[in-house]
């Protein structure tokens, strides 16, 4: 018999990110492996395994959400600082969300500080391995 899990792939509710490494995360008392998307709706297991798999279709959840949930958008590229892509970048824009590349460690730090603010922010947030 199948274990059924209330969410699969989706914890509801805003949560700080408290740990970082081996290729995951811990929030909410819970750990994940793999990529997140953290949304004000919710943190997702996220597919993109590195920042070059990041695309719109990916990001299906932010664009799910009603405009203006999400103001700006940070992007944790993995252990370096990548661009976010032009095509992306635009698409963001013409919703009114900014976008901040930088190192996943310090998008989680920076998630953590603009939700302890009250900000609508988001975060894609690639696992180091």
């Amino acid at each position: 018999m199948a274990t059924e899990r209330k969410y699969d792939g989706f914890a509801p509710g805003l949560y700080t990110i408290d740990g970082i490494g081996a290729g995951g995360f811990q929030f909410g008392g819970m750990t994940h492996r793999g990529s997140l998307l953290a949304l004000p709706d919710g943190i997702h297991a996220y597919a993109p395994e590195s920042f070059a798999e990041v695309d719109e279709a990916s990001l299906a959840p932010l664009f799910a959400l009603p405009r203006g949930s999400v103001e700006l958008l940070l992007f944790g590229c993995g252990t370096s600082l990548l661009p976010v892509p032009p095509g992306l970048r635009q698409r963001l824009r013409a919703l009114g969300i900014g976008c901040d590349p930088m190192s996943t460690g310090a998008a989680c730090q920076t998630y953590n500080i603009l939700i302890g603010e009250k900000r609508p922010v988001g975060a894609v947030l690639i696992a180091a391995t």
